[in-house]
């Protein structure tokens, strides 16, 4: 037991050097009477992920080892967050597994810190996944806005949050660090154009309270009523109000014509590039991916992509995520085309907002 708990020890230790950002998190599922995390036993895999589905990861990952004997450590933070912490390590690799949010799982693919797989992909479609085998679409999810129960939420407009007693309210998760973030940006270049977007966010800026690199932490402080508005996401929002009570409601902001838009936005998973643990990576992608942990999506509010799951009712308790967006007009970007503009339109709108 001792030894098991040196060796714990040093490894926890190990996986703390790699945190670089306080917003980080780290969940170690190893059990003191089960196999440590020694690199050389094969007996631990390791799991950089975007934030916002970490009480399902709970559940899998020890539904996982009591099959496997194979622990897994967790770290989460925001999408372009745990990419980046992916690139800065390869002369040292620390991840095995990467999950996180379009554009930045292309941008990994095309920066090289993926390879492909292998795993079992043949029961999704090629729209959510990639051709050559980097990556494929754990869970489906789409890009929201929450509020404060003070805030008549479903009546709100684009328009309406440039109002004046909103200032200091409204904050959202910063492009280019954060996947919904992004997808804020994104959404308005695809409502208003690129220059639209950009004279909106300008606009919005005296509102907004400044920049957040975890759309994660943006909850709580509208829940509280620190700020009444915020970016979001489907799964991420409805498991926090389940899991703790949040108040908070979820909605679309609309255009002045009234018609609600929202983005596509999936949590991807691929293995990474000199994965220390390749194998057990493998093993515990397969495992998320099989058709019995993907049917347990529904309670985490999310959908499965599986071509014999995506119309599985949700779970008792929880709502839809489709039941959500079924007035709702939802646009898939093309993420390529988005990777290949995203540093010219983040620089764009750094100097537009001043942020």
């Amino acid at each position: 037991m001792r030894n098991t708990k040196n060796r714990l020890a040093r490894n926890i230790a190990r996986t703390a050097l790699v945190l670089t950002s306080a917003t980080a998190v780290v969940l170690s599922l190893t059990a003191c009477g089960g196999t440590g995390s020694d690199s050389s036993d094969g007996k631990t895999v390791t799991v950089y992920s975007a934030d916002g589905v970490g009480d399902w990861y709970k559940t899998q990952f020890a539904k996982f080892k009591d099959q496997t004997g194979i622990s897994v450590n967790l770290v989460e933070a925001g999408s372009g967050e745990v990419v980046n912490r992916v690139d800065k390590e390869q002369a040292n690799p620390q991840a095995d597994v990467i999950v996180t949010l379009p554009p930045f799982m292309q941008k990994a693919d095309k920066t090289g810190l993926l390879q492909a797989s292998g795993v079992d992909t043949a029961a999704f479609p090629a729209s959510e996944k990639d051709a050559g085998g980097k990556w494929v679409t754990l869970a489906g999810n789409y890009l929201c806005f929450i509020a404060n129960p003070s805030v008549e939420a479903p009546k709100l407009t684009w328009d309406d949050l440039l109002k004046p007693e909103y200032k200091g309210k409204i904050q959202y998760s910063t492009p280019g660090q954060a996947g919904d973030g992004t997808a804020v940006l994104i959404l308005l270049q695809q409502l208003y154009g690129k220059q639209g977007a950009l004279d909106y966010l300008t606009k919005l800026q005296s509102n907004n309270v400044g920049p957040s690199s975890s759309t994660g932490k943006l909850q709580a402080k509208v829940d509280k009523g620190e700020i009444l508005v915020a970016n979001g996401d489907i799964q991420m929002n409805l498991a926090t109000i389940k899991e703790k009570g949040s108040k908070f409601s979820v909605f679309f902001p609309a255009a002045a014509d009234g018609k609600q838009s929202t983005v596509a936005l999936p949590y991807l998973m691929g293995l990474a590039k000199g994965a220390p643990h390749s194998d057990a990576g493998k093993k515990l992608m397969d495992y998320l991916l099989s058709a019995d942990a993907q049917k347990t999506l529904t309670d985490a509010n999310a959908v499965s992509a599986r071509t014999d799951l995506k119309d599985s009712p949700a779970a008792a308790g929880a709502v839809s995520p489709a039941s959500l967006v079924k007035n709702v007009d939802v646009l898939h970007p093309d993420w390529n085309k988005v990777l290949e503009d995203l540093d010219a339109d983040v620089a764009a709108y750094t100097k537009a907002t001043g942020s």
